[in-house]
């Protein structure tokens, strides 16, 4: 089975032998930025493209059809006029915070991505403490958020930014006390190790009814976290016309627009990783045959296969119903999902305990 970790490893043996230590490693460090900015815009671009073809088909339309086969261009046009728009200063905004919210945002997500691993030695990072990273990290985008609201000066902007931090800070509990069963059950933190350890059965399968539980606890919350319906709360267009960033413009907005779509990859990437074998692929035991033909899918396609899985699976939430009410949010969180998740912590325990 072919892993990019031996594409890796010769780009990083040539670089290696024609170069100092120093100057290799200058070199890397640019290709990984460089990749890494390139994916991270063209997922945008899909995911913007997908949800407006998944909104279409759930409303009975047929979406972008125009520019380009089945539309794919129109997130590209979209782009480009995003990038000509005019950003329009507003005299009564702190300045500085303004500016410096949407770099917070965008950030904070791209520290994120950087430590998901898309394949054997495709990665930018690759932590022993990779979840303990992944929960810090994603946690920043709150303070881009609330600076937002804020430096705007607006009372709809302040609203929003509250609301948002209430959310996400609840969330990111249930999220956290998720994932943290699914490292009791592994007994590391590393992604890559938790990766290798699915090679013989996915943890959803392998780790009973707990780890089914913190599955659906940790889609729930995740799905919070990007703030978006039924939890877009921060947003909400007929309440806040356009929530925490209703004062931004042109470039400025398309980084809260930006990190927005790819919060939800990256909450469908880790769970991909955490529950459902990441690049692995499905086997069965004793099916060898079905075993073999598994093996032959690229390790890469098995990883954005599972992770577009999650995704359609937030959109479907997304455009099938309404908008909660914060106070329903909030008793969802902490009496809900919360006590759900402590529990679910302890019969974890106690199942690696029995199967020890």
């Amino acid at each position: 089975m072919f892993h990019f970790k031996q594409l890796t490893d010769w780009i990083d043996a040539m670089l290696h032998t024609y170069l100092s230590e120093g100057w290799a490693l200058f070199v890397e460090f640019v290709i990984v930025g460089v990749a890494m900015l390139t994916v991270y815009a063209v997922l945008a671009l899909l995911l913007i493209w997908a949800e407006r073809k998944v909104c279409a088909f759930f409303q009975c339309r047929l979406g972008p059809t125009r520019v380009g086969p089945f539309g794919m261009f129109q997130s590209v046009a979209d782009m480009i006029k995003i990038l000509l728009k005019e950003i329009i200063i507003l005299n009564h905004v702190d300045h500085r915070l303004f500016r410096l919210a949407g770099f917070l945002v965008i950030i904070a997500s791209l520290c994120t991505f950087g430590a998901i691993p898309f394949d054997k030695g495709l990665h930018a990072i690759d932590f022993n403490i990779g979840v303990f990273y992944l929960l810090a990290v994603s946690s920043l985008g709150v303070v881009g958020i609330l600076l937002a609201g804020w430096s705007s000066n607006s009372k709809y902007t302040m609203i929003g930014a509250m609301r948002s931090g209430a959310q996400l800070i609840s969330y990111e509990l249930s999220c956290g006390l998720s994932l943290m069963t699914i490292v009791i059950l592994s007994g590391t933190m590393q992604l890559s190790q938790i990766v290798e350890m699915q090679s013989t059965g996915w943890f959803i399968f392998k780790g009973g009814i707990p780890a089914l539980i913190a599955f659906v606890v940790y889609l729930i919350a995740g799905h919070a976290e990007t703030n978006r319906g039924p939890f877009d709360l921060p947003e909400s267009e007929s309440e806040l016309t356009a929530g925490y960033h209703t004062e931004y413009s042109g470039i400025q907005f398309g980084f809260f627009y930006l990190a927005e779509y790819l919060n939800m990859f990256i909450i469908a990437a880790i769970a991909s990783t955490m529950f459902l074998g990441g690049w692995m692929p499905l086997h069965v035991s004793g099916w060898d045959g079905f075993n073999q033909v598994m093996d032959s899918i690229p390790p890469v396609i098995w990883f954005f296969g599972k992770t577009f899985c999650c995704v359609f699976l937030a959109l479907w939430v997304r455009w099938s119903f309404p908008r909660l009410r914060i106070d329903q949010l909030l008793k969802l969180e902490w009496k809900i999902l919360m006590p759900i998740s402590f529990l679910n912590i302890v019969l974890m325990a106690i199942w690696v305990l029995l199967l020890n």
